[in-house]
């Protein structure tokens, strides 16, 4: 039995990249396929039905099942009727991988309101328009008997665990899907689900076309040589966190790429200066706060760093 045998899954920018090497490596593992994508640019402009459809072409070249999905995350309602065509199409849903993304990169005193609303609203709220819908699916079929253990991955970035000059719009949105994943999860584990969220290390034409600075670290390989930057590295965490084998995982955050997994945790506390019985003089505070900082204990990764494989 394939490790995802009897699930449907709706994955959002499948088209391409990463979202295309989940679909493709999903549905090989027995899951049914929604593979969503607007077939727009790097920067979510312009429209084509061409990368979905050969996705889809290609899963049913293999055997698979699937089905093309040309809805934009962005939209409320067009985001109820991408749950609603797994339903429709395969009697139910299991799995949602919200992976669309889009890039307009700028530093923060050169970003206009367009660039940042447009970003958010593919990552930040296309993220929640999907959840929302597929979350309330779950729990209405959980309170009427058919528990379908639903699982919920958020692609979050490094971008936003670690932070990176010239993307706070991408940045922002991208910490706030891996914080909704922790969120989510705890809303939902009484109805069998779990939500995680996963920051790829990857070559995509988020890294290649929109990011030059970013795609150097990401070299590609000659033939025959392993290929570190892959997309396809990523899509055996997200199939497995897409099983029942998974069950137990939740709320976690996973950077994952170059054929490595790291567990990633959050905003935690590191070190603390404390005063009783009295309250702090900013300065004698201030001095007390340098002392920590001195320990090296927020000592921090960055994602050169990361992609140099020193982390």
């Amino acid at each position: 039995m394939a490790l995802l045998d009897g699930k449907v899954a709706v994955i959002t920018g499948a088209g391409r990249g990463i979202g295309r090497e989940e679909a493709l490596l999903m549905a090989k593992h027995g899951c049914k396929v929604v593979v969503n994508d607007l077939g727009g640019h790097f920067d979510g402009t312009g429209q084509s039905r061409s990368p979905a459809e050969d996705v889809v072409k290609e899963i049913r070249a293999a055997g698979g099942e699937a089905v093309a999905n040309f809805e934009s995350v962005t939209d409320f309602k067009a985001a109820k009727r991408i749950i609603e065509c797994a339903i429709d199409n395969f009697g139910k849903l299991s799995i949602v991988v919200n992976n669309a993304g889009i890039l307009r990169d700028r530093m923060i005193f050169n970003m206009n309101e367009e660039d940042w609303d447009a970003v958010v609203a593919v990552h930040l709220k296309g993220s929640f328009n999907v959840a929302r819908h597929a979350c309330a699916y779950w729990r209405e079929q959980h309170k009427a008997g058919n528990v379908l253990n639903g699982r919920l991955i958020n692609t979050s970035s490094d971008s936003g665990i670690l932070g990176n000059a010239g993307q706070s719009n991408y940045g922002a949105a991208k910490a706030a899907v891996a914080a909704m994943a922790i969120i989510v999860d705890r809303e939902m584990q009484r109805y069998g689900v779990t939500a995680n969220a996963i920051a790829p290390v990857a070559r995509t034409r988020l890294t290649v076309d929109a990011t030059p600075q970013t795609a150097a670290g990401m070299p590609q390989a000659k033939a025959g040589e392993w290929d570190a930057f892959t997309p396809a590295h990523v899509a055996p965490l997200v199939t497995w966190l897409g099983s029942d084998d998974a069950k137990d995982v939740h709320g976690e955050v996973f950077r994952v790429g170059m054929g490595t997994v790291w567990l990633m945790k959050g905003w935690h506390s590191v070190g603390k200066v404390a005063k009783r019985g009295s309250m702090w003089e900013p300065a004698e505070l201030g001095g007390k706060l340098k002392e920590e900082l001195a320990k090296g204990v927020t000592a921090k990764e960055n994602m050169g760093q990361v992609m140099a494989g020193n982390v």
